[in-house]
């Protein structure tokens, strides 16, 4: 049972609304949060996430060419500065890695 004394069907009192009494029905929480943009929303999302996406992307392609595709020309150059393949082909031939090159004459 309650104590309040009030009777057993009754409701309380409805909350008075903010500006109510300057004839402006405001609720509480309408006061406090502000109106969510809907026009143009959908533009303004699409325009931030693509310019993200082009930095994104443009950082990634510089990371990789500085970090694996120009070290990987150098070593190339590298490589084939002193290269000689006929003194590899001769290796490979007394090695006997190449089937079609005997290292003898056979004939």
């Amino acid at each position: 049972m309650r104590s309040s004394g009030a009777a057993a069907g009754a409701r309380p009192a409805a909350r008075k609304d903010l500006g109510a009494e300057r004839g402006n029905p405001v609720t509480m929480s309408a006061a406090l949060l502000p109106k969510p943009q809907m026009r143009g929303l959908l533009a303004r999302r699409m325009k931030f996430h693509l310019i993200g996406a082009f930095v994104v992307s443009m950082g990634s392609a510089l990371l990789f060419k500085f970090a694996v595709a120009e070290p990987r020309e150098k070593a190339y150059a590298d490589f084939y500065r002193n290269y000689d393949p006929m003194k590899d082909f001769e290796a490979m031939k007394a090695a006997g890695v190449l089937e079609s090159a005997p290292s003898k004459k056979c004939w």
